[in-house]
């Protein structure tokens, strides 16, 4: 074998990918490989028992630890021998080196000077478009922007086009290129339009034209480094390192490239070292960070610790892995980093969705007034999942571009696939029945909105609820078993467990049966309604709730009372189709009947002449006559009858009128007289009644002049 072979095989077997397609290649082989002769088959087994996600969860853990395990030795091993990958640099000459740029030379300097001469016009134009931008809107220095980009492109590819020409014209036969003057050509076009995507970030030439609100010192001094940092990495590897991997060896090449890029990454690592606080106090000192969290703040000022914690890293692999990896690693940083970036976009347009939440148009919040603070309750906890998903899927896809996982091999597992396909349908399921929880419930809204359609009746305003609860829990209680299912549970030993369950409830709970089958039949039989006013079980009040075991009244008082249906055994409702007000009223005896009867009948035509009253009144009042005879007035009834539910306010109304009109007519409305008994002696005469005047009364009286207890209080004033 050549060294040439080995060393491919050695770079092979070095890759852990390659590595694990071949060990899983040669186990298909060996199981799939029919036994020798003289041995028996193997007896059939039966298939494996589906284990529990808890075990396979648990066994993919494992392995994952077992692996990054593997590889962190592996790591460790090739550290150790990164001082072998130093030794072929020893072998380079200079003169090799010169040998091979002396035919790149002429190439090279037309390329660079005739770049520099259309760099220098394409600064003064920049100048001009910075200037131009400093003074328009948002928009047009997008686009001014996005103009000097394709400016400064199309400098580096008219360079490039000129070397080109000027290879294809001088070396060799006319129209043939040589393979170091294309290395060169290709590295230069590569290294330059790196240059182009940084020169673009940071805008040295004006401020004007920086989409990144760097200071221009700052831009200039990074943009100076940054040059040379991706001028180190791209010829040394596009151009240095094939050409001493031709003209000197491989092992030569492959310590140049990895001295290169040790190179560059020292330098960076320098950079951040010597620039780590003026990019913190530029940081601390943004616009409006002072009102970030404190994490924030923290990351600000400590920039550089994850900065250097990555080129340090890069640079431990530079060692442990020589030969070209260091582009390789800034192409999957790149891609990580816009990645992240876009998963950062994303995250904040989800965030700014939640915060906003749901506007729905005026006509449809007008007929569904409830649906708009439904979605606003759903919206953004899906958003919340949905974002936790991103952010999930960008780490995976990371951990999949620097090699700890192999995330593709994970997806076509048995594992993979069943995770993934249980955890979309458990989302599918749950937004599936949201959807049609939403759907109802807004139908029941609409339905119960009485500016759209017929007026409902209280009735249907109960019958809605009832069924919207009802239908709530069938579709909470459906969805879970969908979902446990969906997760690999049986259940079918819980809908066993719930019918025993069931049976055992309702032996024990039967004053609950009890309530339900009498809370059940009052709804059929339409006796209680919300908003009624009704007296069940002793107790009258408003109901404000009825659920199929118990109802819950609001009395006068205000005290809320919930009733079980099994302790009612009559329903007393006030509000079905029509009220009465009952009118006892009491006149004295010397007073005339028909008169109070007049004045009665002229108190209830005033009463329903008040448009307030008249639209709840409706009929005339019905005359019962001269109910009674009491012990102090004859007691005369009359009857209003009223729209539901207003009888004691009409009836209120129409006291307050006849006691007026009473008055305006003087008839007497009267109340209880007392009468003084003063006793008999033995021979039946009574003791005289002793009546003494104020003026009468002797000077100096103890009393004060007043009356005494023998005297009549309710004497009549003195003449």
């Amino acid at each position: 074998m050549s060294p040439d072979q080995a060393k491919a095989l050695s770079d092979l077997l070095n890759d852990p990918k390659t590595r694990g397609a071949i060990v899983e290649e040669l186990q298909r082989i060996a199981e799939s490989a029919p036994p020798a002769d003289g041995e028996a088959a193997p007896a059939a087994q039966t298939p494996p028992e589906d284990r529990s996600i808890g075990r396979r969860i648990a066994e993919t853990s494992q392995a994952i630890a077992e692996q990054a395990v593997d590889r962190s030795l592996a790591f460790v091993e090739q550290l150790s021998r990164a001082p072998q990958a130093m030794e072929g640099i020893g072998s380079v000459r200079a003169e090799v080196i010169w040998q091979a740029i002396g035919d790149l030379l002429l190439v090279m300097a037309t390329t660079i000077i005739l770049f520099l001469l259309l760099r220098w016009v394409a600064k003064r134009l920049y100048r001009r478009m910075g200037l131009v931008a400093e003074g328009a809107g948002a928009a047009r220095t997008v686009l001014i922007i996005l103009a000097s980009i394709l400016v400064d492109a199309v400098v580096v590819l008219l360079a490039w086009a000129g070397g080109y020409l000027l290879a294809l014209l001088v070396f060799g036969d006319v129209g043939v290129i040589g393979i170091r003057q294309t290395l060169y050509l290709n590295a230069f076009l590569i290294v330059e339009m790196a240059k182009v995507v940084m020169r673009a970030v940071l805008s040295p030439t004006s401020a004007a034209l920086r989409p990144v609100a760097i200071p221009d010192k700052g831009a200039s001094v990074l943009s100076v480094w940054l040059n040379i940092a991706i001028s180190l990495i791209g010829y040394g590897q596009l151009l240095i390192v094939p050409i001493i991997n031709a003209n000197v060896s491989m092992l030569a090449g492959q310590g140049v490239s990895t001295l290169l890029s040790l190179l560059a990454v020292g330098i960076l690592i320098g950079l951040v070292m010597a620039y780590r606080r003026r990019v913190a106090g530029w940081l601390l000192g943004g616009r409006g960070l002072e009102q970030r969290s404190g994490f924030v703040r923290f990351l600000a000022r400590f920039w550089h610790v994850p900065v250097l914690i990555y080129l340090i890293g890069l640079f431990a692999i530079v060692l442990a892995r020589p030969g070209g990896i260091l582009i390789p690693l800034l192409i999957v940083s790149l891609q990580i980093v816009c990645l992240v970036v876009v998963g950062t976009m994303l995250n904040t347009f989800l965030k700014r969705a939640m915060l906003r939440g749901v506007r729905l148009p005026d006509r449809v919040t007008h007929r569904l007034p409830l649906l708009e603070r439904r979605l606003n309750s759903f919206v953004p906890n899906m958003l919340a999942f949905v974002r936790l998903v991103i952010i999930v899927a960008i780490l995976a896809v990371s951990l999949q571009l620097i090699g700890f996982l192999n995330l593709e091999a994970w997806l076509n597992s048995q594992f993979g696939v069943q995770f993934t396909g249980t955890l979309v349908s458990v989302f599918l399921i749950l937004l599936m029945a949201f959807a049609i929880w939403l759907a109802l419930s807004s139908w029941v809204d609409y339905r119960l909105n009485p500016d759209y359609g017929s007026v409902p009746t209280a009735r249907e305003r109960t019958l809605l609820t009832l069924l919207k609860n009802a239908a709530s829990i069938i579709l909470f209680v459906i969805t879970a078993m969908f979902v446990l299912s969906e997760i690999g549970i049986d259940i079918a030993p819980l809908i066993a467990s719930a019918g025993v369950l069931g049976l055992a409830i309702g032996f024990g709970a039967q004053k609950m049966v009890q309530d339900i089958i009498t809370g059940v039949f009052i709804q059929f039989e339409n006796a209680i309604n919300v908003g009624d006013v009704v007296t069940v079980g002793g107790t009258t009040g408003t109901v404000e709730r009825l659920t199929i075991r118990s109802v819950s009244l609001r009395d006068v008082q205000g005290v809320f009372h919930i009733i079980p249906f099994s302790s009612v055994d009559m329903v007393s409702n006030y509000m079905r189709e029509f009220s009465y007000f009952v009118c006892d009223m009491g006149i004295a005896y010397r007073e005339s009947v028909d008169d109070a009867k007049q004045a009665m009948l002229d108190a209830f035509e005033e009463l329903r002449a008040d448009e307030q009253w008249s639209r709840m009144i409706l009929e005339d009042l019905q005359w019962f006559g001269l109910q009674a005879f009491g012990d102090s007035a004859v007691v005369l009834r009359a009857r209003i009858k009223t729209v539901p539910g207003q009888q004691w306010a009409v009836g209120r109304a129409y006291n307050e009128v006849l006691k007026r009109v009473f008055d305006e007519r003087g008839i007497e409305i009267p109340f209880p007289h007392q009468t003084i008994y003063f006793g008999e002696d033995k021979e039946g005469k009574a003791p005289p009644l002793r009546i003494v005047s104020a003026k009468d009364a002797p000077a100096g009286d103890a009393d004060g002049g007043q009356p005494r207890a023998d005297q009549n209080q309710d004497r009549p004033e003195p003449a």
